[in-house]
Parts: C-alpha cells; sequence; structure tokens
C-alpha cells in the first residue's frame, strides 16, 4: 500500500514558508532533471539516458535556446531516483547562458555515474526531492521546472498526485518525459498523474535508444519557455484518473 499519508508532514515542511529567505540570484529558469534509476532500467539503458542527455547539451539548437532565453541564464541540475528513499543530487546547481556553459555541463553528465541503487519506481518522493533542490538552489528563477523521465508507473511511495498538485500550487511546472519500452501504457500515466502547472507537456520516447532525440527536443521547448497561447495554469486534479490519453487543460501532449 503507497505510504502516503506519513510523507504527509514532511512533503508540507518544505512547501510552507519558513521565514526570510537569503538573497538568490535571479534566473530566467530553475530546471531539475530527474532521471530514472529504478530496476527497471538496465546499466545500459541508464547509460542511453546520460548520454542523451549529454549529447541535447552540446547540440546548437540547444545553445541557441540558452542564448535566447533571457540574460540571466539556466540554472540546470540533475537528479537520480528510484525508490521512496532513493534520490540523489548527482549533478549540483550549474548556471548556463550559452554553449560553453553547455558543453561544460555535458562533460559533467558524461562523468556522472549511476549511484542511486536500483530500487522500486517512486515518482511521487522523487518530485518532493527535486522540489526540495528547488528550494535550496540559490537561485530565484522567474519559472522553475522539475522534468522527470521514466519507462513506469509509481509502485511506492508517496501518491503522485498529491505532490504534483502540492507543487502547482507552489507554481512548480512538471514536464514528463515518458520511455515506452516496456509499459507502453505509461504515457497515458504521467499525462493523468504526473505533469502540471504553467505549460506543462510530454513527450515520448519509443524507447531507451530514442530518449536522446525526445529529450533534445524537450530541453529546447523547457527552456524556451510555454507558448504565450497556452492555457495558464494546469488546475490540480484536473486530468481525470479513467480517461487515459485526456489532455489536461493547459498541457501539451507531444509525441
Amino acid at each position: 500500500m503507497v505510504n502516503s499519508l506519513k510523507a504527509l508532514p514532511l512533503l508540507a515542511a518544505f512547501l510552507l514558508p519558513c521565514g526570510p529567505a537569503a538573497a538568490q540570484q535571479a534566473v530566467d529558469l530553475e530546471l531539475v532533471l530527474a532521471v530514472d534509476a529504478s530496476s527497471s532500467v538496465a546499466i545500459w539503458e541508464f547509460d542511453l539516458q546520460m548520454k542523451g542527455i549529454a549529447a541535447a547539451f552540446r547540440d546548437p539548437e540547444v545553445h541557441g535556446a540558452l542564448r535566447a532565453s533571457g540574460d540571466d541564464g539556466v540554472a540546470i541540475s540533475l537528479v537520480q531516483w528510484s525508490g521512496r528513499d532513493r534520490q540523489e543530487l548527482v549533478i549540483d546547481w550549474a548556471l548556463l547562458r550559452g554553449a560553453e556553459d553547455a558543453e561544460a555541463f555535458a562533460d559533467k553528465v558524461d562523468m556522472t555515474e549511476r549511484v542511486v541503487p536500483n530500487g522500486s519506481t517512486a515518482i511521487g518522493n522523487a518530485l518532493e526531492f527535486s522540489a526540495k533542490q528547488l528550494a535550496d538552489s540559490g537561485y530565484e528563477g522567474r519559472r522553475q521546472v522539475i522534468d522527470v523521465s521514466g519507462d513506469g508507473r509509481n509502485n511506492q511511495g508517496i501518491h503522485v498526485m498529491q505532490v504534483r498538485d502540492a507543487l502547482v500550487e507552489r507554481g512548480i511546472t512538471i514536464n514528463g518525459l515518458a520511455i515506452l519500452n516496456e509499459d507502453l501504457g505509461v504515457d497515458h500515466f504521467y499525462l493523468n498523474h504526473v505533469i502540471g502547472g504553467t505549460g506543462a507537456f510530454l513527450i515520448t520516447a519509443t524507447d531507451f535508444a530514442d530518449f536522446a532525440r525526445a529529450i533534445r527536443q524537450k530541453l529546447i521547448r523547457e527552456i524556451s519557455g510555454p507558448a504565450i497561447s497556452q492555457a495558464p495554469q494546469t488546475a490540480p486534479g484536473s486530468a481525470p484518473d479513467s480517461s487515459p490519453g485526456q489532455l489536461a487543460e493547459g498541457a501539451v501532449w507531444i509525441d
């Protein structure tokens, strides 16, 4: 049984204000990349994720998106996650403004090993941990985004929608990259349970080999920001459980 009630005090602890905040550096975007390292992800599949992320940060179009995002730059970190108590910040916050910074971040990704032990799939806890990184980043982003990728549905820990709704209320956008190598319905799970917030969207990869294409497309969109014509926010709980594939208000689903 999902142990959601025990997680409530912890969730509330970092969502509630806790006094005057120290001065933080303004940035155009704070982005957490949350990478699936659960038991369903083989070593070679995990390597494909990391190589795909590194390749994306070496891509000229991603460099162009960074330059166009604004003068203050984009702060990015990388998290690995699996089960309820298995999340790690493996690349601390880096400020990217263009090609040189992006190449340096790609080098860090190349050197990053898999440090989270295989485990269950606790997406809710991964979101909670990622939100804590945003709160402690030292930056103040005009946009705050969690980019979560994975190939399975939540099977442990906090209820995903409970965390998603709390983070959306706080102004955080959650985007998804669903990898359809084992569960062809995981995209519907991400659509209805995981993504939310201003301009939230989902991209699918047919398998781990397709991850590089998907993460590149995803990063360009996240760095560039949501289209002005999109609805301002996905209301918590607006994506119904009973209608797989039904688009949540304000979200975009891209294959």
